[in-house]
């Protein structure tokens, strides 16, 4: 496969069509027989598309990844802790890559991008849950994630067990951000 050439930036409204397609593709591929079929089965592309607009207008950002020939591969999304018991400031509240560029840099560089958003943001630390069977946890640690917590929320009325992995200090790269 050929070197993805990358960029990241944050999303504007036009880009919700995309964040909506990878959003879903992503969970139909990483979901699969840990959710619930009928809610994997129910994602739509104008109600995701809508989400992530209304998501592009609330306090935090959101990032698309993208690539000079292929377009947006990637998304991420960022905030405040939402859970502030861990001691952790900033959250990284959704990482997704398209399926089809697993493997490729994307996720490394949306993880880099977002620190940097988080760190120009004035955060010093950062958290991101994840499904504890979500390969994606593997990333995590790989990427200096600690665990720090669990919790088993509900999804359609099935328990579904979480991991916290935080970084008590974000790692910045030189990868710059653009508007």
């Amino acid at each position: 496969m050929d070197d993805l050439a990358l960029s990241v930036r944050l999303a504007r409204p036009s880009d919700a069509a995309d964040l909506a397609r990878i959003y879903i593709e992503s969970w139909q591929d990483t979901y699969a027989g840990l959710l619930p079929n009928a809610l994997l089965a129910a994602m739509s592309h104008k109600g995701q598309a809508a989400r992530w607009q209304q998501t592009m207008r609330g306090p935090g950002a959101v990032l698309v990844a993208e690539d000079s020939h292929f377009g947006a591969v990637g998304l991420a999304s960022l905030g405040p802790a939402r859970d502030k018991g861990l001691g952790l400031d900033g959250e990284i509240y959704t990482l997704y890559v398209d399926p089809a560029f697993l493997g490729r840099g994307t996720g490394r560089t949306l993880l880099a991008a977002s620190f940097g958003a988080l760190t120009e943001k004035k955060y010093r630390s950062c958290i991101i849950w994840a499904h504890a069977r979500n390969n994606a946890c593997f990333f995590y640690e790989a990427m200096g994630g600690r665990r720090v917590g669990s919790r088993t929320t509900r999804i359609m009325g099935e328990e579904t067990p979480e991991i916290a992995f935080g970084w008590k200090r974000l790692l910045v790269s030189d990868k710059v951000l653009r508007s």
